[in-house]
C-alpha cells in the first residue's frame, strides 16, 4: 500500500491493538458538577456559514511551522467515531465511541507532525434552520450533533475545525465547498499553499463493492473519495489508514469524464449529425428527461436556425405552449418544443397540432442515462451565471424517476417524419469542462 511522507512518520499509521478508549473522562464527570459560574469556557466555538455549512472550531486556527501546508482530513461517523448502540445513527449525543483505539493516539501524532488536522461531514439528518419552520425534532437533532462533536473535540484537544454539511448544496461531499472554505479561513487559497502529494483524505464512502464470501458489505457511496479526487489528495478508507488493511476493489456508478470526447458518441446507436432544416415550416419535439442537455441543444443547433422555443417551465401549462406554438407557425416559424414529452399521449397533442396546421413534425430522442442527466441538473444549478444562465434551482430525484417512470420511447408509427437520436457531448469552454468533469453525485 502506498504511504504518505510526513517526516518523521507516515499518514498511514499501522494497526494497534488496545481497547477502545471511553468517551467519558474524569473531567467530564467533574465538569457536570461544576457550577455553571465556576465553569471554563467552552473550547468549541460554532457559528453557520450559508444557513447550511455547520463550522465548530476547537481552539485557535491551527498556525502551521511550514508552507506548504501538508492536510489530514477526515469524515466523521464510520471514521472517526463510531455509535455504542451498534446503530447506523446515534441515538443521542452519548452514543458514540472511537472507530478504533488507536484514532485519538493517531490524530495527536498527525497534528504533532504540523498535518493541519480537519473533519468534513456530511450531515443530512440536522438543519441550520430557524424560526417557525423549524421543529422541537429539527433543535434535537441540532444540539445532540453539536454536543457529541464537541465531546469528541473536547478529547482530542488539539486545534481542529469541523465542517458539516447540512443541505445537498456545493458544500455537500463529492462537492468542494467545504474544501474551499477551508481555504479561506486557513489563508490557503494561493495555489501552492497546499501540500497535496503529502496530504489525504480518510472517509468510509469509497465506493468497495464488497463481497459475498468474505461477508464484507458494499459501501453506500463513493462520495468520500470522489471528493478526494476531487480536491487532488490521496484518498483511504478508514481501515486502510488507522488499521494498514490493504486496498479493497471499488467502483463508481458514475464518472463525468467518459462523457467527454468522443466517447459519448457511442453510447447507443446514434451517429453523429449536423441539425439541418429539412422542411420550410415545421415543429421540432424533444423527447428526454431533465438534464439530458434538451435546452443547450436547441440554443447551439436550433436557434441558429431561426427556430422559435417553446418550453412549458416558462409558460407554465401545456395548453399555452400549444396555443403560442400555433402562433409561431401562423407566422411562417418553426418550433422546437423543449419539453421532456415523455409518454405516447403528450407527444400526442403536438402530433395533432402539426396535422391541424398541415406541418411536418420531427422528433429529436436524447438518449443520456438518468446518472448523466442528475449529474448535469447539478452542475448547471451550482455554478452561476458560467453554467446555468436561466437561474435553474437542482430538480429533486422524483423529477428523473418520474421521468423513466412515464417515459415510452418514440416510434414512427405515432407520426413522427422522423427521429433522430442524440446522445450527450459536453459543450463548452475548457473552463467550464474542468467544473463538469468534476464528481458531483
Amino acid at each position: 500500500m502506498k504511504r504518505l511522507n510526513s517526516g518523521a512518520g507516515s499518514v498511514s499509521p499501522p494497526p494497534v491493538k488496545r481497547k477502545i478508549q471511553s468517551t467519558t473522562t474524569s473531567n467530564t464527570v467533574a465538569s457536570f458538577f461544576t457550577p455553571t459560574s465556576r465553569k471554563e469556557p467552552e473550547k468549541v466555538s460554532w457559528k453557520s456559514v450559508d444557513q447550511t455549512l455547520l463550522v465548530g472550531q476547537h481552539g485557535d486556527l491551527a498556525q502551521g511551522k511550514t508552507r506548504p501546508r501538508k492536510i489530514a482530513a477526515f469524515d466523521f461517523d464510520s471514521t472517526l467515531i463510531t455509535s455504542v448502540s451498534g446503530k447506523k445513527f446515534a441515538k443521542d449525543a452519548t452514543d458514540w465511541k472511537w472507530w478504533h483505539g488507536s484514532v485519538p493516539g493517531t490524530i495527536k501524532r498527525l497534528a504533532a507532525e504540523d498535518y493541519l488536522v480537519l473533519v468534513l461531514s456530511n450531515q443530512a439528518g440536522i438543519t441550520l434552520a430557524t424560526g417557525s419552520k423549524t421543529s422541537k425534532s429539527d433543535q434535537k437533532r441540532l444540539s445532540d450533533f453539536k454536543d457529541k462533536a464537541t465531546a469528541v473535540l473536547n478529547q482530542l484537544d488539539l486545534p481542529v475545525t469541523l465542517y458539516a454539511a447540512t443541505e445537498k448544496d456545493r458544500y455537500r461531499k463529492p462537492r468542494i465547498g467545504m474544501w474551499e472554505e477551508l481555504r479561506k479561513n486557513y489563508d490557503l487559497e494561493a495555489p501552492d499553499s497546499i501540500d497535496l502529494s503529502n496530504s489525504v483524505f480518510v472517509g468510509d464512502a469509497g465506493g468497495r463493492t464488497g463481497s459475498t464470501k468474505g461477508g464484507i458489505s458494499k459501501d453506500f457511496s463513493c462520495s468520500d473519495r470522489n471528493f478526494a479526487a476531487n480536491t487532488g489528495i490521496a484518498f483511504r478508507t478508514p481501515e486502510e489508514f488507522f488499521l494498514g488493511e490493504d486496498a479493497k476493489p471499488f467502483m463508481r456508478d458514475f464518472d463525468p469524464s467518459t462523457y467527454v470526447g468522443e466517447a459519448a458518441a457511442a453510447a447507443t446507436d446514434a451517429t453523429p449529425f449536423l441539425f439541418s432544416k429539412s422542411n420550410g415550416v415545421e415543429i421540432v419535439l424533444c423527447c428526454g428527461s431533465p438534464g439530458a442537455g434538451k435546452s443547450t441543444f436547441y440554443w447551439n443547433h436550433l436557434k441558429p436556425l431561426g427556430y422559435e422555443r417553446v418550453n412549458q417551465d416558462i409558460l407554465k401549462t401545456r395548453d399555452r405552449c400549444l396555443k403560442v406554438a400555433a402562433d409561431y407557425v401562423e407566422e411562417g416559424k418553426s418550433v422546437a418544443v423543449d419539453n421532456t414529452n415523455a409518454d405516447i399521449d403528450t407527444r400526442g397533442e403536438w402530433i395533432k397540432l402539426s396535422r391541424r396546421l398541415d406541418i411536418p413534425i420531427r422528433c429529436v430522442l436524447f438518449t443520456a442515462t438518468t446518472k448523466l442527466c442528475e449529474h448535469n441538473d447539478v452542475v448547471r444549478a451550482l455554478n452561476g451565471s458560467l453554467m446555468n444562465p436561466e437561474q435553474r434551482s437542482i430538480l429533486p430525484k422524483m423529477a428523473f424517476t418520474g421521468f423513466m417512470s412515464r417515459y415510452r420511447e418514440p416510434t414512427l408509427k405515432e407520426g413522427f417524419q422522423e427521429i433522430i437520436k442524440t446522445d450527450f457531448k459536453f459543450e463548452g469552454t475548457e473552463e467550464q469542462k474542468a467544473i463538469w468533469q468534476q464528481y458531483w453525485l
